[in-house]
């Protein structure tokens, strides 16, 4: 199956949109967008992204566990999987106070790919 892919200029721009009057622009010194979002180039090369789900799955954790940004980087996992799934054809009806949830046990570890995956597909709609 072919998918539109994140590139790192549109996360990128993503990161930029979701940041309020005084928080830090700009990326983390010492992470590594392009490293984050090569993750889920592998897994694709791999095999082991199975469906659109999958693939935004791949981008909200690498982003979220990346901390690639100095500020916003759970704001920009939610952008990115959401426009992973808009760009792939999937609307999702968000509760924002579910969603902000999710994203935060993503990125402190407490879901898997897998897991956030399987959700994602329940909330298809």
């Amino acid at each position: 199956m072919t998918y539109a892919l994140l590139s790192v200029e549109l996360v990128d721009d993503l990161h930029d949109a979701v940041l309020n009057p005084g928080e830090l622009p700009g990326r983390a010194r010492d992470k590594s967008l392009d490293s984050a979002l090569a993750r889920v180039d592998n897994r694709l090369a791999y095999g082991l992204i199975n469906d659109v789900f999958d693939l935004a799955a791949a981008y909200a954790m690498a982003v979220a566990r990346g901390h690639c940004f100095n500020d916003g980087n759970k704001r920009t996992a939610f952008r990115v999987m959401d426009a992973c799934l808009v760009l792939n054809g999937i609307t999702v009806l968000w509760d924002t106070e579910e969603i902000g949830q999710i994203i935060i046990r993503c990125a402190q570890g407490l879901m898997e790919d897998g897991d956030l995956a399987d959700w994602l597909r329940d909330k298809e709609g």
